[in-house]
């Protein structure tokens, strides 16, 4: 069975750019380009429309990406059927995922400690589901780690993704902090 690679993490946690990393450095992407850039990911979104949706109606739908990275955010990796996939997944700081989804949905969310309570839940059981898959390899990286220390943190991807002979320079050249506009102190 061939090598299937997956972004993951909560929605707003730095899936696009990674996928823009990973596509800058030559691992080929899945993505159906129906989702335009736009002011809140002027780069792109790199994604395939509803893959969620797809994967809970047919789970062997993720057999069409072998070779390639596709992105499924935490909540659809629960869909996912028994395969040969090197899973990254991306953290977060919560704040800053929520200030995210305010300035991209363009409103207050009037329960935003009920959303943030439901979003640690859901990626604590996430990481804690993708951690004893045996059919999965996962590396943890997190979103503003590799925005304050790029080279490092890429290396690392680099590494785990070794048999993909990735160009790491480009890697890097992807990585622009002007785009890290919802930041919070830790």
């Amino acid at each position: 069975m061939k090598q299937i690679y997956i972004v993951s993490g909560l929605p707003r946690s730095g899936t696009s750019m990674l996928m823009q990393i990973l596509d800058a450095g030559g691992l080929p992407v899945a993505s159906d380009a129906k989702r335009k850039p736009d002011r809140s990911n002027p780069k792109g979104y790199l994604e395939v429309e509803s893959i969620i949706d797809k994967l809970r109606d047919n789970p062997d739908y993720v057999f069409n990406f072998e070779d390639r990275v596709l992105k499924v955010i935490a909540y659809g990796l629960q869909s996912l059927p028994p395969g040969n996939y090197k899973l990254i997944y991306v953290d977060r700081n919560i704040e800053e995922i929520l200030d995210s989804m305010k300035e991209m949905m363009r409103a207050k969310d009037e329960e935003r400690e009920d959303t943030k309570k439901a979003f640690i839940k859901l990626n604590n059981k996430t990481k804690a589901d993708i951690k004893v898959r045996e059919d999965m390899q996962v590396l943890f990286v997190n979103y503003n780690e590799i925005l304050s220390s790029p080279k490092k943190h890429l290396e690392e991807i680099h590494c785990f993704l070794e048999e993909r002979n990735l160009d790491l320079e480009k890697m890097i050249e992807v990585v622009d902090e002007k785009l890290y506009r919802q930041r919070r102190e830790r």
